[in-house]
């Protein structure tokens, strides 16, 4: 990948690039970056993107994303999907729950249950993941 010409880089992320390389220089390799410097990467990040700022500063996507959403009080989004049938319609007849996560997939055919036990399974695997 080609490195983008000095006079491409806005101002603020050229000043946060030096910073980075100035403490680089003076660093082992994979050293932990300081938390001001992180600041700064991210105060650029949010105003020019996540990924031209990644690009310039060599900083990783993801870890630059977290820092940014973390300073504006952010948390991660986290992408959720629950379709319930009416509780009383579902009693005494068979059941799939699927959850879908990070981690993989869950299939749960649940045959003859009522409510009350998906409910108990329900809050059981929520207090597990959660």
């Amino acid at each position: 990948m080609a490195k983008p010409a000095e006079a491409d880089i806005p101002a603020g992320l050229r000043r946060v690039h030096r910073k980075l390389e100035r403490w680089r220089s003076t660093h082992r390799s994979r050293s932990p970056l300081p938390e001001a410097l992180w600041r700064a990467a991210a105060d650029a990040a949010r105003e020019h993107g996540v990924f031209r700022a990644g690009r310039v500063l060599h900083l990783e996507y993801g870890k630059l994303k977290q820092v940014m959403n973390a300073k504006m009080g952010k948390t991660p989004a986290r992408t959720a999907f629950v379709e319930l049938a009416p509780l009383a319609a579902m009693d005494g007849e068979d059941c799939v729950l699927e959850l879908e996560g990070s981690r993989g997939k869950l299939r749960l055919r649940l045959r003859g249950r009522t409510a009350g036990d998906l409910a108990g399974l329900s809050r059981a695997l929520w207090e597990v993941v959660s």
